[in-house]
């Protein structure tokens, strides 16, 4: 009967293994799923299309240019295509659209276009049968948004009309800038910490101090965030002379915080599986307490401490809340002392307004492809740097 009631809790257990794997795979699958479709959505927006006049040379115009366009950046032709020099007249359909009928609007339209060498129009796509039927008239051809504009650009304005900007550098470099300083400021005291309540720190100490960091962990973000807001930002503004505190810098510093408690708990319950023969090897060698922590404790732990890390690097990348309330969400090159935007503060903020299966929901699902890459490959990297230093420690 025992053995039968043990066969029996190992196949539960490897039932809740596979079905646990198999809803990792799937909600992965679905987040890929989702941004798939986005490198195959057109530039300008759904529902239009751009018409310019037969006699201008240009067939195609980027992302970038039709925003410089139609924001009275790009102001003649010759900035776009060679051989063209006219002052670009930008036209909008809705008033015709609102004067005429459907068949007479379309007739007119035409004639507008056919008639204006610069213009350029944004007119409803119906069925694109619109300018087609009209001498003069030429309809841009449709750009699909390409990977490299993507991953590459600077800008990040999906409201942007008519071609909404997708450009993640930003934000990419702004979730790396705030989460590389929250684990600078957060690792040496971290592990600091670990080493004296593992080797130096009483009983008594120890047994307070360790469930009172452990319980740090479980506060909700939003009360870190909230704690930002009100304290650690007119700190910031104040002490630097800045002219907003939600800066990377408070960010970070709440997310070093935010960190702590994983770090040092990890890195603390490596060092003291530290086999205690080799602690009293070491002192019976002659080495000090100290000679003996950190050539023996801490390279026997390294693989322990890096685990640390790398958990408080998960903490701070994934981190939305603190994010989302004192980085100040700006989505521009990233400055220490400047606000920046990051990922899934990005996702936080605008999911809700991005239409269901629209470009900006798909670019959104992207962004999320790309947090679960990152945080993949610096895993993957502190994987093969602990078992390179483990090995070098035996």
């Amino acid at each position: 009967m025992k053995k039968i009631i043990e066969k029996a809790i190992e196949k539960i257990f490897a039932f809740s293994g596979m079905v646990t794997t198999v809803t990792i795979l799937l909600i992965i699958a679905f987040l890929f799923k989702e941004g798939a479709g986005l490198f195959n959505s057109p530039v300008v927006e759904k529902g239009y299309v751009l018409c310019v006049n037969a006699n201008n040379p240009v067939e195609h115009i980027s992302s970038a240019d039709i925003k410089k366009i139609f924001n009275s950046v790009i102001e003649d032709w010759s900035e776009v295509t060679s051989g063209f020099d006219e002052k670009i007249e930008l036209f909008y359909d809705e008033k015709i659209l609102n004067n005429y009928g459907k068949d007479e609007w379309r007739a007119k339209i035409g004639e507008k276009i056919a008639s204006t060498p610069g213009i350029i129009a944004l007119v409803h796509d119906y069925e694109k049968s619109l300018p087609k039927n009209f001498e003069g008239v030429k309809i841009l051809e449709e750009n699909t948004i390409l990977p490299k504009d993507f991953f590459l650009g600077f800008e990040w304005l999906p409201t942007s009309k008519p071609a909404p900007q997708f450009g993640v550098m930003p934000l990419i470099l702004g979730t790396l800038l705030v989460s590389f300083v929250a684990i600078l400021l957060a690792t040496p005291l971290g592990i600091g910490v670990a080493i004296y309540l593992s080797e130096l720190a009483q009983s008594r100490v120890r047994d307070i101090l360790k469930p009172t960091i452990e319980l740090l962990a479980g506060i909700p973000s939003v009360v870190y965030g909230f704690f930002g807001l009100v304290v650690l930002v007119p700190i910031i503004q104040k002490t630097f002379n800045l002219n907003v505190g939600e800066t990377a810098l408070t960010g970070s510093i709440i997310l070093a915080i935010m960190a702590l408690p994983t770090i040092i708990t990890v890195a603390e319950d490596a060092m003291r599986s530290t086999p205690r023969a080799m602690r009293e090897a070491s002192l019976a060698l002659g080495a000090t307490h100290w000679q003996t922590i950190y050539k023996v404790v801490i390279p026997y732990a390294a693989s322990g401490i890096s685990a640390a890390v790398v958990l408080g690097i998960g903490r701070a990348i994934g981190e939305t809340m603190v994010a989302l309330m004192v980085t100040g969400n700006a989505a521009r090159l990233p400055k220490l002392f400047e606000p920046v935007r990051t990922i899934p503060a990005t996702i936080a903020a605008e999911l809700g307004e991005a239409p269901g299966g629209g470009v900006h929901y798909q670019a959104l699902f992207v962004l999320g492809c790309a947090l679960f890459l990152i945080t993949m490959a610096i895993s993957i990297t502190a994987e093969l740097i602990s078992k390179r230093q483990h090995n070098k420690g035996l």
